[in-house]
């Protein structure tokens, strides 16, 4: 599983043949790109419905959009994506060579035109090799990407013990998210083997001292490996960045 971090809360994962955009806006200091730079995706994964996070979904319509039902709709009436997949927070549908599975997220979800519209509850992504069933499978490679969240205890109850993440990005920018000792403390929760920060440095209110998130998860006592990508940097599970 190749994960590739374009700032912010943007991430290209690729699982097989198949590639998938989480949250495409390419207006951020952590990427040179621009969207028609990017390879095309398969799939275009929307967590919630704010600018941030939704900013350059039209530039991919091409794609196949996967978000809450209130999304998928407005995505399709602006922007033209055809056959969406609108699930729900506990779902999971195949994607191509992927399993996306739909999670909680403590957040709001206005959407970005003046905020006068809500589109329903915010979403992480489980992104898996295999379906998840009950049984633990060594051979299934799982990424989380928790979304614009809050800590919340469904970290500690289900996703980690029973979606076992390999890799978590977690939002620690503070002010609209976690900051980096409640992102630590998510990251000990979800015991994977690498923690990527995310959704910091974007804004004023969010500028954070990276580094701080580093030592906060090292203060759990947790023995993930803190990874901080650069923009356009790809980190590849079971190998190295490059």
């Amino acid at each position: 599983m190749d994960l590739t971090w374009h700032g912010h809360s943007t991430w290209a994962v690729e699982i097989g043949d198949t590639r998938l955009l989480i949250d495409p806006f390419f207006d951020n200091p952590h990427t040179s790109l621009s969207p028609s730079d990017v390879a095309d995706p398969d799939y275009v994964l929307i967590t919630h419905g704010h600018a941030d996070h939704i900013a350059h979904a039209g530039e991919f319509s091409d794609a196949t959009l996967v978000a809450t039902p209130e999304i998928t709709a407005y995505l399709s009436d602006e922007h033209g994506f055809e056959d969406p997949i609108g699930m729900n927070l506990g779902g999971t549908v195949e994607c191509g060579d992927a399993f996306v599975t739909m999670v909680r997220a403590d957040h709001t979800s206005g959407l970005n035109t003046g905020y006068e519209h809500e589109v329903g509850m915010p979403a992480g992504f489980v992104l898996s090799s295999q379906m998840p069933t009950q049984t633990s499978d060594a051979e299934n490679t799982t990424f989380y990407h928790a979304g614009d969240t809050a800590l919340m205890s469904e970290m500690k109850d289900v996703i980690g013990p029973f979606l076992e993440p390999d890799a978590v990005a977690v939002p620690c920018g503070d002010h609209f998210t976690m900051g980096p000792w409640q992102a630590a403390v998510a990251v000990d929760w979800c015991d994977p083997d690498y923690a990527f920060p995310m959704h910091y440095d974007t804004f004023p209110p969010i500028e954070i001292d990276v580094d701080d998130f580093v030592r906060e998860v090292d203060g759990t006592g947790n023995d993930a490996e803190v990874v901080v990508l650069e923009g356009d940097e790809t980190f590849t599970i079971g190998g190295d960045a490059y």
